[in-house]
């Protein structure tokens, strides 16, 4: 094999992990953030019952605060019976202290329904907040993956950028221009493996004669189709 070419197959092969190393870590901004939305989701419901729990605790307090008024109304006027002078004042009395009583028991009623809805809410409330804890877990746990994951590749990109170096040196200057515009037009492959009288780079057909002339791999030759530079593996 042309020494040239064979240079050119190292430098793609490493070229193509680079390149792929970097696009893992140039997507992981986006894998975070695709990460966040089942956080975001969980939150929102938590907000939601939290606002509902909220709603009823308030409640709550308005029908205690009516219930002593209530309670302090009943005191006083049981407290005025003994200024009662006539039987049908005192009849008028009974019937107010009835009223009063029986409008009590009914806001009591109220409050220990409240009670219940508000034990329901709470432990769905809880359920929630669960959730939302269950998720910031899992995106901690994502960021210590992918934080051990771009060490990694940092560190292999950066050996093999170290190597593609000493690569670029031994190659001409002329051809390493060529690679690289062919490498920058077409997503980062310029140099393919011809196979079966297909290029794979753009999977097109390549003329029989041409075939002969890549397998002999003595030349540089350039794809007809989507001029990548191609070599036969044998």
């Amino acid at each position: 094999m042309k020494e040239e070419l064979r240079f050119l197959i190292e430098l793609q092969e490493k070229d193509s992990v680079i390149i792929r190393e970097t696009a893992f870590i140039e997507a992981i901004p986006q894998k975070l953030s695709a990460s966040e939305e089942p956080l975001k989701n969980a939150q929102s419901a938590y907000e939601k019952h939290k606002l509902k729990y909220e709603a009823l605790l308030k409640k709550k307090r308005d029908k205690d605060g009516q219930l002593d008024e209530i309670n302090e109304k009943i005191k006083k006027s049981k407290a005025r019976s003994a200024e009662i002078k006539t039987n049908k004042e005192y009849q008028a009395h009974l019937k107010e202290v009835e009223l009063s009583e029986k409008e009590c028991y009914t806001v009591e009623d109220e409050i220990l329904s409240l009670m219940e809805t508000l034990d329901v809410s709470k432990k769905e409330l809880e359920i929630e907040e669960a959730k939302v804890r269950a998720e910031k877990d899992k995106i901690e746990v994502l960021k210590e993956k992918l934080k051990e994951d771009v060490a990694e590749k940092k560190k292999k990109a950066g050996e093999l950028k170290s190597q593609r170096d000493k690569l670029v040196m031994a190659t001409d200057r002329d051809l390493y221009n060529l690679y690289l515009k062919i490498l920058k037009t077409k997503k980062g492959l310029a140099v393919a493996e011809a196979k079966d009288e297909i290029c794979h780079g753009c999977n097109m057909n390549i003329p029989p004669q041409l075939f002969v002339e890549i397998k002999k791999n003595d030349n540089i030759i350039q794809c007809p189709q989507c001029t990548r530079i191609l070599y036969w593996k044998g």
